[in-house]
């Protein structure tokens, strides 16, 4: 299965609408939304079936047992979160806690439990002709990485004789992203032509670089700063990135997915901008080695 990642190190840049057009552009049969702190692939995607839904448990919390605690303090004392704390008993606080176990582990009376930690929901859509996964993680709880692992996983399993997935990932260059670029055969790098939209390009780029995953480039609403964009194309050149096109900003863009459509669903020019960038990157991504 050849899967294809549209970033953007940044949020705001349309790497979502983009995903959602290539999605209905290529008529996929697999298809992942690995942001999973603020999933939103779902809005445009219209299904019939009732999703498959999956609790996703995260590092174990650590629990105390005032039963058996004898206020010792070694938990607190060696906790290096700053999780535990001691104003009536001791107790943990569970956002703090990063379940490592540690206070579990120099408890001299077996007072600390490390419990399962229910930290998101996995959702798999599937019919016959498709696959959709995607997940929400809970407000306030670590190991996303593991959980975009985890929405991949479901993917692949469902979609076995898929040859080819679309993946949106996150914004940024932190755990759920460096998971998501784990496996793929290419990343499509959707700038902004902004100061910050520069930057995170940057920055993404050069994470996808230590992966040695072939990366392609594109600008969304190039047009709203001329000298931004050629900015962006003459880093591509310098970086000998292929800079595969330009994307008009348009308020029809927004009028389609504000009625759940993509931008291809109607005859907008961000959405003939898009077609035409949909085929330079397949033909980028088909020449690609192929990943099981």
């Amino acid at each position: 299965m050849k899967q294809l990642l549209i970033l953007s190190g940044k949020g705001g840049t349309g790497k979502t609408t983009i995903a959602s057009a290539f999605v209905k552009l290529a008529e996929a049969k697999a298809y992942a939304d690995c942001d999973v702190d603020a999933p939103n692939l779902h809005l445009i995607s219209k299904w019939d079936t009732l999703p498959d839904k999956a609790d996703y448990y995260g590092l174990p919390k650590a629990e105390i047992d005032n039963s058996l605690c004898t206020a010792c303090g070694l938990c607190k004392q060696h906790c290096r979160f700053d999780a535990i704390s001691s104003e009536d008993k001791y107790q943990v606080e569970p956002y703090s806690c990063e379940g490592c176990g540690v206070c579990a582990y120099i408890c001299p009376t077996g007072a600390i439990k490390m419990n399962p930690s229910l930290d998101g929901e996995m959702t798999l859509y599937q019919d016959k002709e498709k696959v959709f996964s995607t997940a929400q993680l809970k407000m306030g709880s670590g190991t996303s990485g593991l959980l975009v692992t985890e929405v991949k996983k479901r993917m692949k399993t469902a979609a076995k004789a898929a040859e080819f997935a679309i993946i949106d990932g996150s914004p940024g260059i932190g755990c759920p992203v460096i998971a998501s670029i784990s496996g793929v055969d290419m990343v499509l790098v959707v700038s902004e032509p902004s100061i910050s939209g520069i930057s995170d390009m940057e920055r993404i780029v050069n994470t996808a670089a230590k992966f040695g995953v072939k990366t392609a480039i594109c600008i969304n609403k190039y047009d709203t700063n001329l000298e931004n964009s050629d900015k962006i194309i003459e880093f591509c050149k310098l970086n000998n990135l292929p800079f595969i096109g330009k994307i008009p900003f348009d308020s029809d863009a927004i009028k389609a997915v504000n009625n759940g459509k993509t931008i291809v669903d109607i005859d907008c020019i961000s959405g003939r901008a898009v077609k035409e960038l949909y085929g330079k990157t397949m033909d980028i991504l088909l020449k690609t080695g192929g990943r099981a």
